[in-house]
């Protein structure tokens, strides 16, 4: 428990860089939150079929973790945004995260070129499933695997 206390400790200058953060407010559906801003300034969608998104990501400082990798959380979210990036229509209500599940394979350091490939699993009713597949560009090594289920109260064909 003391450990897991050390590595969560943030010293004074990760404290104070977070304390200076300004966090200004946006009305609800106009322009990016600042999650959406922090999180995925810099994703590219490079090409989109039916059911299936290619995207290419630059390994930001600020996603970067204290051992200098990239966080399993941006990971996480990558899997998380760009699966349910598939099935999000505009103007309807969006889609919840039933179940999510990451295996994380390798490392990503910064500025690591990833490739973010997101294919539509299947539809039952009002629950869509999609596979993330995150790889370094460079050379192919998968960095994370994760498969998303989301429930969407509508049921229209995908």
């Amino acid at each position: 428990m003391e450990g897991a206390k050390q590595v969560l400790q943030l010293s004074d200058d990760e404290f104070g860089s977070v304390s200076r953060l300004v966090v200004k407010p946006h009305e609800p559906q106009i322009g990016p939150s600042f999650y959406e801003d922090f999180a995925l300034r810099g994703i590219q969608v490079d090409r989109v079929e039916p059911g299936l998104i290619f995207c290419t990501f630059k390994v930001p400082p600020r996603l970067i973790d204290r051992t200098g990798n990239l966080a399993g959380g941006a990971i996480a979210n990558l899997v998380d945004i760009v699966g349910n990036a598939l099935i999000y229509r505009i103007g309807q209500p969006m889609n919840v995260s039933v179940d999510m599940s990451i295996s994380y394979l390798s490392n990503a350091k910064l500025d690591d070129e990833l490739e973010v490939t997101s294919r539509l699993l299947g539809k039952i009713g009002a629950v869509s499933g999609t596979s993330v597949v995150i790889k370094k560009k460079d050379s192919g090594e998968i960095v994370a695997q994760g498969r998303h289920s989301l429930f969407s109260r509508l049921k229209s064909k995908i």
